[in-house]
């Protein structure tokens, strides 16, 4: 039977940055990067110039978005604010040949392929190659996501388009900043003043409603504004701004080395190398990957650093489980085959979360990082943040398991081993404070017994 569809379908792009945006990709635009307001249709948008592309050109196309689990909830099950299903109004089902509802892939007629996916598994679309890339959220997705597709379309000369409210100054940023600099790059950064998508009584009771920082963050896109909910997020700041985050740190052979761990049974693992100073410590490199049992980590660790191995290896306390394709648990493994990795391997003991995060902000304060090598585990630890329930708006007090978790776990089971030994700060000597406050009345003899007898002091 036959139909008319008209595509996008059912979508008027705003003038504003919308429409500017699938103008500069229906022109041949390869990148663009769009620090939006929170509920401006960034993915509807990007969905649609998705579909266009697949109708002008075969292939296979991505809609990246933090996690799978949010991929399904924002964008399969999502609907748009008139009821309708998102999917459905993007791909009418008169255009699509058939949906896999478990993949969340839609093949279309014209013999294209569109797909929903989670940055927190990119590795796991290996063979995928992909003509257009949409990373929707990109300033809490997984940043080595895009360096795993970027030469697919850089060799096959597809498109890449980057979304995100902000998240304080991490990758998407830099992104940012790079495309403004950048004459094929495409960009726009609006609030939400600006685009006038939401009523302005109600976004004035937002703002009343909301935290400062986060009202900063989702509506008016201010980068500056604290990244709500990070961490760590206020430490890593520090650290750049006191110049801890270094282009390269030279290594010292005399200075004990220390790895921290964290493993997962063919999931994702990470590890921290650390070498121990007098009043401080330095991470030096970082590597982490998913897919890999403990014997395949113990190859890749033996020749990390073979010249210089660790003293201790510290792995996390569920080491001692065994797996269910192995008769041996990971600290096993690691006792037969790792000795070049670390000459002693130690279990740290299970402690509280809270703790374990406790112990990271106050070694924090005394770390130096290798911006190079540890460039993968700083993103990590600038963007691990508390869970945030959108229902009741409040941030929860467990962390949210994602991409980052897994380095930021990594480098707090060596912290929780070190911040016992984190000098705290100097405390000023009591004798040698010799004023008071301005609104406290004091005489000479107050003065005089403050100072005491022996500060060289004479009474007249």
């Amino acid at each position: 039977m036959p139909f008319d569809i008209r595509i996008p379908n059912d979508f008027k792009p705003r003038a504003l940055g919308q429409k500017s945006a699938m103008r500069f990709y229906d022109g041949g635009g390869l990148r663009g990067v769009y620090c939006w307001p929170r509920r401006y249709g960034k993915d509807l948008t990007f969905g649609h110039q998705a579909n266009k592309a697949a109708h002008q050109r075969t292939g296979m196309y991505l809609h990246m978005l933090p996690n799978h689990k949010q991929a399904r909830k924002v964008m399969w099950d999502g609907y748009t604010n008139d009821g309708t299903r998102i999917i459905d109004q993007i791909f009418p089902q008169e255009i699509c040949e058939s949906r896999n509802e478990t993949e969340m892939k839609i093949k279309l007629k014209c013999g294209s392929l569109w797909q929903l996916v989670g940055s927190d598994y990119y590795d796991s679309l290996v063979g995928a190659n992909p003509v257009g890339f949409v990373m929707s959220e990109a300033a809490i997705s997984d940043p080595r996501a895009w360096n795993h597709f970027r030469p697919m379309l850089a060799g096959n000369g597809g498109w890449a388009v980057f979304q995100s409210t902000p998240r304080g100054y991490n990758w998407f940023w830099d992104l940012l900043r790079y495309a403004k600099t950048d004459l094929l790059w495409d960009w726009s950064h609006l609030t939400a003043y600006e685009t006038n998508h939401i009523a302005p009584d109600v976004l004035a009771d937002e703002r009343r409603q909301m935290p400062d920082e986060l009202f900063r963050q989702e509506y008016l896109c201010d980068f500056s504004a604290a990244n709500v909910g990070a961490i760590f997020g206020k430490y890593m700041e520090a650290a750049e701004r006191e110049g801890r985050i270094a282009a390269a740190l030279d290594p010292d052979p005399l200075a004990e080395v220390m790895i921290s761990s964290d493993i997962g049974i063919r999931d994702k693992a990470a590890f921290w190398w650390w070498r121990v100073l007098k009043g401080g410590y330095e991470l030096f490199d970082y590597d982490e990957a998913s897919g890999l049992d403990a014997e395949e980590w113990c190859d890749r660790l033996n020749d990390r650093h073979p010249s210089q191995p660790a003293k201790i290896l510290y792995l996390p306390h569920d080491a001692r489980a065994r797996s269910f394709a192995s008769r041996f648990s990971t600290v096993q493994v690691m006792l037969d085959k790792g000795k070049s990795i670390a000459h002693e391997i130690r279990v740290n003991p299970q402690r509280k979360k809270a703790d374990s995060i406790n112990a990271g902000r106050k070694v924090l304060r005394r770390c130096r990082f290798d911006a190079t090598t540890c460039d993968a585990g700083i993103n990590c630890l600038r963007s691990y943040h508390y869970r945030y329930d959108e229902e009741q708006r409040i941030f929860s007090s467990e962390p949210d398991h994602d991409w980052s978790s897994h380095g930021a776990d990594a480098f707090m089971e060596g912290a929780a081993i070190l911040a016992d030994f984190v000098e705290p700060p100097p405390q000023p000597d009591p004798y040698r404070q010799v004023t008071q406050p301005l609104h406290h009345a004091f005489t000479l003899d107050d003065l005089h017994a403050k100072c005491g007898p022996n500060q060289g002091n004479r009474r007249v």
